[in-house]
């Protein structure tokens, strides 16, 4: 936890487009949250959950679109404290393209995630 600690401290002092990409991860991914959570509907007893095989949609339960918030967790969380993490080992570069593909991860997940909210009802 010192290590983390100093890294962060070091990130903060050296590093403030690593820092910028850490807080656009994080938003971007508590935006995420919510709207998956909005979107949520448990009212509805088949719902849109994901792509077929040959490109239909698939029908499912409304349990199975909880793997959108849990995902936004990860990307928000686990996933600083994994660049921290990464910084600590390998240095600024890879970090920065550690945060930026999370990033493209997160925009992706909210483009599946608003195609398959436009595909109820």
């Amino acid at each position: 936890m010192k290590d983390y600690k100093a890294d962060l401290k070091k990130i903060y002092q050296t590093e403030r487009l690593m820092l910028v990409l850490m807080i656009i991860n994080f938003l971007a991914s508590l935006a995420l949250a919510i709207f998956s959570l909005v979107k949520l509907n448990p009212a509805s007893s088949v719902i849109k959950v994901g792509y077929g095989d040959i490109g239909g949609y698939r029908d499912g339960s409304w349990t199975e679109f909880i793997a959108f918030p849990l995902l936004a967790i990860l990307f928000g969380i686990l996933h600083n404290f994994i660049a921290v993490r990464i910084f600590h080992k390998r240095g600024a570069g890879i970090t920065k393209f550690f945060l930026i593909t999370t990033s493209t991860l997160i925009v992706g997940t909210f483009i599946v995630l608003v195609r398959l909210v436009s595909q109820e009802g």
